[in-house]
């Protein structure tokens, strides 16, 4: 019976059952200094790790950061990420970022 009570019809419910897988599919885990994060886009940068990795992100002209990643989606799939680069990523990315005080 469409319109009823009982729930939504079987082509809707198969709609809703779809969005749900998608938006699945466009979560992505990886690690971060050994936690896991979320992401939603296949690329990450330099900045986004760093606002992964730091809370707060350390800031002053005396910060050093250093940020190096496995498991890659792309060429190379490991490597080092330099400020202003970007990465893609994959379930299971991983990325050690330190913060090194200069004074």
């Amino acid at each position: 019976m469409y319109g009823s009570e009982e729930g939504p019809v079987p082509d809707d419910k198969d709609k809703l059952g779809d969005k749900d897988r998608s938006d699945d599919k466009d979560r992505i885990a990886i690690i971060v200094n050994g936690r896991e994060r979320i992401v939603t886009s296949e690329e990450i940068s330099f900045k986004e790790v760093l606002e992964l990795a730091f809370n707060p992100v350390p800031s002053g002209s005396n910060w050093e950061f250093t940020v190096t990643y496995r498991n890659g989606a792309g060429r190379p799939p490991d490597g080092s990420l330099r400020p202003g680069g970007e990465v893609k990523v994959k379930d299971g990315t991983v990325f050690n970022a330190t913060a090194t005080d200069k004074s």
